[in-house]
């Protein structure tokens, strides 16, 4: 068994800057079939093509709202038809939300938690009990600094509390599905240069938050893809409900 006959599952894997494709690369590099899951069609598409081009691997882009269960069923179907059974999933499908506290709404609070967090257990719900079922799995979610720190970079308090809900998610996952041959781990980026990012940071602000980073620069989108990677292989099997750091030290705890 190699991960060359498994898929692995990115969410939110479409855009050309973000951490969900550069993780879709990494994988299939590795050996892995990848399905790129994207709220915007065309743009999963044209990662799949681009990543099965480089990589010669089996891919598919599939249009998927992760937050609507039966959107994510019908792409889940069009997936089981498309490649090889699922041995990876990568829950990066997520938004982040700058509202202060004593500003943000009952209507942003639930848009945030509904991406971030059922947005994962719509997906993950439905493609851990294979898996089990199998014998071998892997499971990563993209958490974020903020869910660790409080916030500080980009996020405010609903995007904070919906990052840290993940980790106590996989954690507990985690437990239950271990004996299966599942592992869940969360990994926890801090500023990484990406669509998100891009723009919004200049002048004393940027070099305010690069003077707390021990590396002296901003995160690629390589640096969490490798390590991803390196989660959801066969190897790493005694690894479990884990959370990983990736920024640069700037939260050092």
């Amino acid at each position: 068994m190699t991960v060359s006959d498994k898929t692995a599952v990115v969410t939110g894997g479409g855009s050309v800057r973000g951490i969900g494709r550069a993780t879709a690369h990494a994988l299939a590099a590795a050996g892995w079939n990848v399905a790129v899951l994207d709220l915007d069609e065309a743009s999963a598409k044209d990662a799949a093509h681009e990543v099965g081009e480089r990589a010669g691997v089996r891919t598919a882009g599939i249009a998927c709202d992760v937050t609507d269960e039966t959107s994510v069923e019908g792409a889940l179907s069009v997936l089981a038809d498309a490649l090889p059974p699922v041995g990876a999933l990568v829950n990066n499908a997520g938004i982040t939300s700058p509202v202060p506290f004593l500003e943000v709404g009952g209507a942003e609070w639930d848009r945030v938690f509904a991406v971030n967090v059922r947005g994962a257990y719509n997906v993950t719900r439905r493609l851990v009990p294979g898996m089990v079922e199998r014998g071998f799995g892997r499971v990563v979610f993209l958490s974020s600094v903020s869910a660790e720190r409080g916030g500080g970079v980009f996020g405010g308090v609903a995007y904070s509390a919906a990052k840290a809900a993940q980790l106590g998610f996989a954690r507990a996952l985690a437990r239950e599905v271990g004996p299966h041959g599942v592992t869940v781990n969360s990994v926890a980026p801090g500023l990484v240069d990406t669509d998100i990012t891009a723009g919004k940071l200049s002048g004393e602000r940027e070099e305010q938050l690069l003077a707390g980073v021990p590396v002296g620069r901003k995160g690629r989108v390589q640096d969490v893809a490798d390590l991803i990677t390196y989660l959801c292989r066969e190897q790493t099997s005694y690894v479990t409900g884990a959370t990983y750091d990736v920024n640069g030290g700037s939260h050092i705890h």
